[in-house]
């Protein structure tokens, strides 16, 4: 990924979490995100990595074995995933909701139009827009 001023191999997004297993279990069972990698023993973290196979943008969730507390953002820091086929972004929406995980109010409006918004265990939101993205 060629920037203006550096060229990048690879991207990837780590975020810190006291509820490893259940925030593994909300972006794996839940939204069906493919484990890339994870590790154990890693000078005091422990963690996982999500991702697609040949992409180069990656999210990580880390833990330390002494806490990691992450309290969540505003209401309007978003993951979003922008999922073309309705069908899918509702699938995802009742498996989640299945799980324990129910739609939220959009901070903003704009994100409520076409997208669901559900927060995942430590408070994050997640938006699944049905849209195809820019």
């Amino acid at each position: 990924m060629k920037f203006p001023s550096f060229e990048a191999s690879q991207i990837r997004i780590a975020r810190p979490t006291d509820q490893l297993e259940k925030v593994t279990e909300f972006y794996e069972a839940g939204l069906g995100l493919e484990r890339m990698t994870d590790f154990a023993g890693h000078r005091g973290y422990e963690g996982v990595v999500y991702g697609l196979p040949g992409l180069s943008y990656q999210l990580e969730f880390t833990r330390h074995e002494s806490g990691s507390p992450c309290p969540a953002p505003s209401k309007d820091n978003l993951l979003v995933f922008y999922i073309e086929n309705r069908g899918e972004v509702l699938d995802v929406t009742e498996r989640l909701h299945d799980m324990g995980y129910k739609k939220v109010e959009s901070e903003n409006p704009y994100w409520k139009e076409k997208g669901i918004t559900i927060e995942d265990p430590d408070g994050w939101r997640v938006v699944l827009m049905n849209t195809k993205g820019i």
